[in-house]
């Protein structure tokens, strides 16, 4: 059921092409884009994950990590090129902060108790962890002076090819422990799309997700302005939720269905990847746009900071209830809180 909802749902995003193209308000266009974001992250999950039973896991890998984070990517590179620096370093922490606090919290609260892979799970949060030691670097050097200036541009492409190392050689021993889980003895592959469809699906979805981006990021900061928020908190929990809602969904109705480990692995994990690989490939790529500084706001630094030790404190034992859910989401709002009284710079 909820397949078809969201299938029906991609109707969306031509729909939010054309109302830009006809004129309508910017209140009406941020809506309408943040909505059909949802059902197009859902179908560049669904074309990469056919897609991998075709490839084997080496290349699915890579799709997935390249594809699964593309509503996020083009956002950010977006409002990079329109100038919004604290707008896509605020969706870039809302995103990990969501993950880690919101998504695993919603997971736990679902799917009660059970218990979770606690060695995997601690090595994403360290991988958050040494992400944000890495991100003080460059945001200590401009929390007195210029966040903008470019003697910060080399601190931050050096940590950010230092993250996308680590990156790689993560995933590269995961895949190793995996290689027993090659597609040629996976039955789903019978059931997958053919390797065309899947290519054919992820381009459609990631050109009508270029420009769908295109018109949330051109009328956030109107939106901001009309309801009254902040253009940071409404990057930083607005479209960090937007960009990863398909995700989101997927591991909270996993775990209702009692599959809390997997749940958990999806929260855990995305928020590990965004930390380690889409920050750091934002970042090197916004070089050829305009350098973007990895200059967090202490609030942002702080956040990150206070929901790894939250999240470790909560999972440490490896297991799971929905107090333990409970506590992440309360965690979450008083985080969403500290985003809406800082406001921006």
């Amino acid at each position: 059921m909820t397949r078809k909802i969201l299938a029906a749902l991609l109707a969306l995003g031509p729909i939010t092409i054309l109302a830009d193209h006809l004129g309508a308000g910017d209140l009406t266009l941020f809506s309408l884009a943040a909505l059909a974001l949802i059902p197009l992250a859902w179908l560049i999950g669904e074309a990469t994950e056919h897609a991998s039973h075709h490839t084997g896991p080496g290349v699915g890998g890579f799709l997935n990590a390249t594809f699964g984070n593309a509503p996020e990517l083009i956002i950010a590179l977006l409002a990079i090129n329109d100038g919004l620096f604290d707008v896509v370093r605020g969706s870039l922490t809302g995103s990990v902060v969501g993950n880690l606090l919101l998504v695993l919290g919603f997971s736990l609260a679902f799917g009660g108790k059970g218990r979770l892979d606690r060695p995997s799970s601690l090595v994403s949060l360290a991988l958050v962890a040494f992400a944000t030691l890495l991100f003080l670097i460059p945001s200590v050097a401009g929390f007195d002076g210029d966040p903008e200036g470019t003697d910060l541009w080399n601190l931050s492409w050096s940590v950010a090819l230092v993250l996308l190392l680590v990156y790689v050689a993560v995933t590269v021993l995961a895949l190793k422990r995996h290689r027993q889980m090659h597609v040629s003895d996976d039955p789903a592959a019978m059931r997958a799309w053919s390797m065309r469809k899947s290519l054919v699906a992820l381009g459609a979805a990631t050109v009508v997700t270029a420009l769908v981006a295109e018109v949330l990021v051109g009328s956030l900061e109107v939106f901001a302005d009309k309801v009254g928020l902040s253009a940071f908190f409404v990057s930083a929990v607005i479209v960090a939720i937007v960009g990863n809602a398909a995700e989101h969904g997927g591991a909270i109705v996993v775990a209702a269905k009692g599959n809390i480990r997997l749940a958990s692995e999806i929260a855990l994990a995305s928020s590990a990847q965004v930390a380690v690989f889409l920050i750091p490939a934002v970042t090197l790529l916004s070089w050829f746009i305009d350098p973007l500084n990895l200059s967090f706001r202490p609030i942002e630094i702080a956040t990150l900071g206070a929901s790894v030790v939250v999240t470790a404190l909560v999972i440490w034992g490896g297991r799971s209830s929905r107090t333990r859910g409970i506590i992440l989401i309360a965690a979450y709002v008083v985080a969403a809180a500290g985003f809406f009284i800082a406001g921006d710079r």
